[in-house]
């Protein structure tokens, strides 16, 4: 069995760095006050099922919603999740899936979904194992949640389809079993309130924003290395001229690029004015940190909050009828679809500056006389060359896909889902992109380390000298030429996971 590394309470918000560390096995505490709110939600549920129809448990789905249900709970269970089967493409990464489940069961946990508080313990059980449903990318539309990705976990977790045991993908029944878990047994409420969320919007994007936020904290540190190995004035950073463009993000970056250059002496060589690259990045950077900062409050309000349908809520004590069943829209992704949008934008333009700056780098006419290619044997060796086109390549990839998902509402359903957000198609896609963001940044880290191989004066501050030191201690200087793709990886890695200083 592995080692559990963490744990989670479903009291209180979930933490958001839970979900990249779901995808190592963790305890997930049912603790005594998620299990009350579950147990009185299902109270509830069956209370107000015998007062009139309940969408999904005694009636049947999507615009099928006027005609009756099975009768038998377990065939509604059956039901619910066999006609989502349609899903196809690629396995999700296990990251998304065990981040979706992990908010699957916040979200049950606070007792508005009426499931059974067996469904909440058997989640939580498999979170202390490598368990990971095998879940195909293609099929939300992110309108009633994401509705056959979820089917397809949920499935897994009863025993069919396919799962992932330690990394190795089985039928999902050979997975429980060899993971001591117990199958899911569900009515068809559980069904239901298990496939009726955006979980797997959320965790994408919350984990996409999370790749982007270290890349844009990571171009922040490599363009003052930058500024520094050219030996560039830093008063395009100066502080008045900062303040009067009156953007909060740009002060915020401005502040950390003055702070890491602090003690920089210009080599007095350069142009009066460097190329927007550089003399516009805090601009740019600052722009990046104001988007960013909307996409956070998106992801918070996701993790707090509780995307389902229908939904229960008490009433008060004394009230003629114990609380009330409310059919709603809280599984309807739009605030996430507009943010997934939003972090594509800024990924390609911060994968643009990235780009832009590695090719100044590696250009004679304008990186202060270095030689072409940063190699010290231009025609015998070729250096980033192939860094560069590489990095192109990644540019025109986001580019291509950073086209708005959100705007691309198509009716669906019987015109039940006459709007859709395709939230899950937003998610995923910046998910993805910021992949390829990790990537340019890790091929400009490189190209900074060869650049003061191939003859770049040392730093002169403190902090770019420090992040120089640790790139040349990670990746060996270029020469003579070798295959560089797994260099730019490791320069990711570096990149993006380093403490802020």
């Amino acid at each position: 069995m592995p080692t559990l590394t963490d744990s989670v309470t479903l009291t209180g918000p979930l933490d958001p760095g839970a979900l990249r560390r779901a995808t190592a096995p963790l305890t997930v505490t049912v603790d005594a006050a998620a299990r009350a709110r579950v147990e009185r939600g299902r109270r509830l549920f069956r209370a107000l099922r015998e007062d009139g129809p309940v969408y999904g448990a005694t009636t049947g789905f999507g615009a099928l919603a006027g005609y009756p249900g099975r009768a038998d709970e377990a065939d509604q269970c059956d039901n619910t999740l066999a006609h989502l089967g349609a899903g196809q493409g690629p396995d999700l990464p296990r990251e998304v899936v065990r981040g979706a489940l992990l908010l699957r069961t916040w979200s049950l946990a606070q007792g508005h979904s009426g499931v059974s508080a067996e469904v909440v313990d058997r989640l939580a059980a498999m979170f202390a194992t490598s368990f990971a449903p095998a879940v195909p990318r293609y099929g939300s539309v992110g309108a009633s949640g994401d509705l056959i990705p979820l089917a397809y976990a949920t499935q897994a977790l009863r025993g069919r389809g396919h799962a992932y045991l330690d990394g190795r993908r089985t039928p999902a029944a050979e997975a429980l079993t060899a993971a001591g878990l117990t199958p899911l047994t569900l009515d068809g409420r559980d069904a239901l309130a298990l496939v009726n969320g955006t979980s797997v919007t959320t965790a994408a994007l919350a984990l996409a924003r999370d790749t982007v936020r270290a890349a844009h904290r990571a171009l922040t540190d490599l363009t003052c290395l930058l500024a520094d190995l050219l030996g560039c004035d830093p008063g395009f950073l100066d502080a008045d001229l900062l303040r009067a463009y009156g953007h909060p993000g740009v002060g915020t970056v401005g502040t950390r690029m003055r702070h890491a250059l602090s003690g920089v002496r210009p080599s007095g060589t350069r142009p009066l004015q460097e190329p927007y690259s550089i003399r516009c990045a805090p601009q740019l950077l600052g722009a990046a940190e104001d988007a960013l900062a909307y996409v956070d409050g998106v992801v918070a309000a996701d993790l707090r909050g509780i995307s389902d349908n229908p939904m229960f809520f008490a009433g008060d004590a004394g009230d003629a009828v114990p609380g009330k069943v409310v059919h709603g829209g809280n599984f309807f992704g739009q605030p996430a679809a507009f943010a997934a949008d939003l972090l594509a934008t800024v990924t390609a333009q911060l994968g643009n500056l990235a780009e832009r700056q590695l090719d100044l780098l590696v250009d004679p006419a304008r990186n202060g006389g270095l030689p072409p290619m940063l190699t010290t044997a231009p025609g015998v060796q070729h250096g980033l060359q192939g860094v560069q086109l590489a990095t192109t390549a990644f540019v025109a990839e986001i580019r291509r896909n950073a086209v708005p998902a959100a705007a691309q509402s198509l009716p669906t359903n019987l015109h039940n889902q006459d709007v859709v957000p395709f939230g899950t198609q937003a998610a995923l896609r910046s998910y993805d992109l910021a992949d390829l963001l990790g990537l340019l940044v890790g091929s400009l880290g490189l190209g900074l380390r060869q650049a003061a191989h191939a003859g770049a004066r040392r730093p002169t501050a403190p902090g770019p000298a420090a992040l120089l030191d640790a790139l040349e201690t990670a990746i060996a200087p270029v020469e003579p030429d070798r295959p560089l793709d797994a260099d730019v990886r490791a320069a990711a890695r570096l990149l993006l996971t380093r403490d802020l200083p």
